[in-house]
Protein backbone atom coordinates (compact mmCIF):
# COMPACT_ATOMS: atom_id res chain seq x y z
CA UNK A 1 0.00 0.00 0.00
CA UNK A 2 1.49 3.51 -0.77
CA UNK A 3 0.58 6.26 1.94
CA UNK A 4 0.50 9.48 0.03
CA UNK A 5 0.71 13.00 2.44
CA UNK A 6 -1.62 15.22 0.34
CA UNK A 7 -4.69 18.20 0.60
CA UNK A 8 -8.24 17.55 1.02
CA UNK A 9 -10.33 20.46 -0.47
CA UNK A 10 -13.01 21.58 2.29
CA UNK A 11 -15.04 24.84 2.18
CA UNK A 12 -17.48 26.48 -0.18
CA UNK A 13 -17.17 27.62 -3.24
CA UNK A 14 -14.65 30.44 -3.98
CA UNK A 15 -13.53 30.01 -0.06
CA UNK A 16 -11.39 26.86 -0.16
CA UNK A 17 -10.19 25.66 3.03
CA UNK A 18 -7.64 22.59 2.80
CA UNK A 19 -6.67 19.85 5.68
CA UNK A 20 -3.21 17.67 5.30
CA UNK A 21 -4.25 14.44 5.74
CA UNK A 22 -2.34 11.11 4.89
CA UNK A 23 -4.42 8.95 3.25
CA UNK A 24 -3.92 6.06 0.29
CA UNK A 25 -2.70 6.91 -2.83
CA UNK A 26 -5.74 4.94 -4.42
CA UNK A 27 -8.51 7.13 -2.35
CA UNK A 28 -10.06 9.56 -4.28
CA UNK A 29 -8.93 13.06 -3.31
CA UNK A 30 -12.00 14.05 -0.95
CA UNK A 31 -12.48 10.62 0.00
CA UNK A 32 -11.59 8.09 2.77
CA UNK A 33 -8.18 9.03 4.62
CA UNK A 34 -6.22 7.41 7.27
CA UNK A 35 -5.21 10.55 9.49
CA UNK A 36 -5.80 14.48 9.65
CA UNK A 37 -2.11 15.79 10.08
CA UNK A 38 -2.61 19.72 9.48
CA UNK A 39 -4.09 22.55 7.57
CA UNK A 40 -4.08 25.35 5.46
CA UNK A 41 -6.26 28.48 4.60
CA UNK A 42 -4.70 30.27 1.48
CA UNK A 43 -7.23 33.12 2.26
CA UNK A 44 -6.16 34.28 6.09
CA UNK A 45 -2.36 35.18 4.98
CA UNK A 46 -1.47 31.84 4.32
CA UNK A 47 -2.79 29.79 7.49
CA UNK A 48 -1.02 27.12 8.12
CA UNK A 49 -0.87 24.26 10.94
CA UNK A 50 0.51 20.73 10.85
CA UNK A 51 1.44 18.58 13.65
CA UNK A 52 4.79 18.15 12.84
CA UNK A 53 5.37 15.03 15.47
CA UNK A 54 2.90 13.20 13.63
CA UNK A 55 4.06 14.16 9.73
CA UNK A 56 7.87 13.32 10.81
CA UNK A 57 6.46 9.37 11.72
CA UNK A 58 4.93 8.90 8.82
CA UNK A 59 7.43 10.41 6.65
CA UNK A 60 9.76 7.55 8.26
CA UNK A 61 7.67 5.23 7.52
CA UNK A 62 7.85 5.81 3.75
CA UNK A 63 4.73 8.23 3.13
CA UNK A 64 5.37 10.54 0.36
CA UNK A 65 4.33 14.20 0.08
CA UNK A 66 2.56 15.85 -2.60
CA UNK A 67 4.31 18.67 -4.42
CA UNK A 68 2.16 21.11 -2.73
CA UNK A 69 2.16 19.45 0.63
CA UNK A 70 5.79 19.03 -0.06
CA UNK A 71 6.20 23.06 -0.44
CA UNK A 72 3.88 23.51 2.84
CA UNK A 73 6.73 21.49 5.05
CA UNK A 74 9.61 23.46 3.75
CA UNK A 75 8.10 26.36 4.52
CA UNK A 76 7.52 25.12 8.12
CA UNK A 77 11.11 23.76 8.11
CA UNK A 78 9.80 19.66 8.68
CA UNK A 79 11.60 18.28 5.65
CA UNK A 80 14.60 20.70 7.13
CA UNK A 81 14.45 18.24 9.98
CA UNK A 82 13.77 15.02 7.97
CA UNK A 83 16.37 15.56 5.96
CA UNK A 84 18.55 15.90 9.02
CA UNK A 85 17.27 12.73 10.63
CA UNK A 86 17.77 10.60 7.38
CA UNK A 87 21.69 12.27 6.96
CA UNK A 88 21.96 11.02 10.68
CA UNK A 89 21.63 7.18 10.18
Amino acid sequence: MSVKIRMKRMGSKLKPFYRVVVADSRAPRDGRFIQEVGYYNPLKENEIKLDEEVIMDWLKKGAQPSDTVRNLLQKQGVMKKFHEYKMSK
